[in-house]
């Protein structure tokens, strides 16, 4: 009787937990006039700390969910800490801030029409106009 149970419970919890959605994976990307073809994440995090103007910068908005999650994942600080960072460039002069978009779909048009670009998308968005050069699981 136990093992009856025991197999109900879990079958409930796979059942549960296929219903979740999967976290969806993050990509930087670059326009495909650019000629990176890979990145490490130390790398990115320089363009997206203001540590290295080679590449411009575009964000997502301000407290969006795929802004909080990028930012954590490639840097290990919070929105909140990344903002303090370029409001310490802004004001000593040192760098302008990302440019911010609202989509997916307005960060690769942005990305894909400047060739030193450098944004980020959901894995799911990526079409033949950009190139992904890292991936962010």
């Amino acid at each position: 009787m136990q093992i009856k149970h025991l197999m109900g419970i879990l079958a409930a919890a796979a059942l549960a937990s296929a219903t979740l959605p999967a976290a969806a994976e993050t990509v930087v990307i670059v326009s495909q006039k650019n000629p990176a073809t890979r990145m490490f994440a130390e790398q990115a995090s320089q363009f997206f700390l203001g540590k290295s103007n080679m590449f411009t910068p575009i964000d997502q908005a301000e407290g969006s969910h795929i802004r909080n999650e990028f930012y954590q994942k490639l840097t290990d600080k919070d929105a909140a800490q990344v903002k303090a960072l370029w409001s310490k460039l802004v004001f000593t002069g040192k760098a302008t801030p990302p440019k911010e978009y609202k989509s997916n779909a307005e960060v690769k048009k942005a990305v894909a029409e400047d060739p030193k670009a450098i944004g980020y998308i959901d894995k799911s968005a990526v079409d033949d106009t950009v190139k992904v050069i890292l991936t962010l699981p």
